[in-house]
């Protein structure tokens, strides 16, 4: 249940920063993506079910804000849930790669097909405009700062986990 609490406060504190305290904070016109990086902090720490169900939060939050269609951005965070669930086998407590390397993938599958979705279907065809001005711009960015924030959920993670065990 804590870990459960912990995880909503940080989906929901990474919600207000990213289009809060980060939209100042624009590098070419680019902010980072702080929803996926803990869509894919959970998908790695806890596997894909619970991942699915924060990137399903995640996305509706994003829906409701940025898109007049409820639903894509949920679909695509639950993607990425499910995507980077899938390597939770490999979690190791000490490594930092596997996640920041998961972060990096999942923003470029994400922002592909947020380009397919929005931009394609409506006959907007310069994709290698998209990715080199957006996409790579984004994934280094987000990939920066989830080295910091991977960390900082991991910590919180293992703490709330280590009471847990010592309270039963």
């Amino acid at each position: 249940m804590k870990r459960n609490l912990c995880f909503l406060a940080t989906v929901i504190g990474c919600y207000l920063l990213q289009s809060t305290v980060f939209q100042y904070l624009q590098l070419a016109h680019i902010a980072p993506n702080l929803l996926l990086i803990v869509v894919v902090a959970i998908a790695y720490i806890r596997g894909k079910n619970e991942a699915m169900f924060y990137g399903l939060l995640c996305g509706l939050l994003m829906d409701c804000q940025h898109s007049s269609i409820i639903g894509i951005y949920a679909f695509l965070y639950i993607l990425i849930g499910y995507l980077a669930g899938c390597c939770n086998k490999l979690y190791y407590h000490d490594d930092y790669t596997i996640p920041i390397a998961l972060v990096a993938i999942g923003d470029i599958i994400f922002n592909i097909l947020f380009y397919v979705i929005s931009f394609l279907l409506r006959n907007r065809t310069d994709f290698f405009y998209y990715f080199r001005r957006i996409i790579i711009p984004e994934t280094v960015y987000t990939v920066l700062i989830s080295i910091f924030l991977y960390k900082l959920i991991h910590y919180f993670v293992t703490n709330i986990e280590n009471i847990s065990r010592k309270e039963s």
